[in-house]
């Protein structure tokens, strides 16, 4: 990864981020209203793929699923680790990237 592609990957990760915000939003009204609801898996899956920042953020600022168990435990971890890993990849962009790598590989080897 060079430098020039950091604003790049930043904003796909902010934009993405929103995304899942939104989709928090979405649901939040959709309970409110009695309508269709997203499925609890997708809206973990947003958090775990990347939307951490937004899924976490969203429960505050909505005040949506934060009683639920997966929720109240796993959002503010994810929130933790991809605030990390963002400040990593800024900082030492070839560490994150191994890190990344490794983690892929584990996942996969599983």
């Amino acid at each position: 990864m060079t430098s020039a592609n950091l604003p790049i990957l930043v904003a796909i990760a902010a934009l993405y981020n929103v995304v899942v915000f939104s989709v928090y939003a979405f649901d939040k009204a959709a309970a409110r209203n009695g309508d269709w609801r997203v499925r609890e898996s997708t809206l973990l899956w947003l958090a775990v793929l990347g939307g951490g920042i937004g899924a976490f953020l969203g429960q505050r600022v909505l005040r949506h699923k934060t009683r639920k168990p997966p929720f109240h435990v796993l959002l503010p971890a994810l929130f933790v680790l991809q605030v990390s890993l963002g400040f990593t990849m800024l900082l030492a962009p070839e560490t994150a990237l191994a890190a990344i790598r490794a983690g892929i590989q584990a996942v996969a080897g599983s």
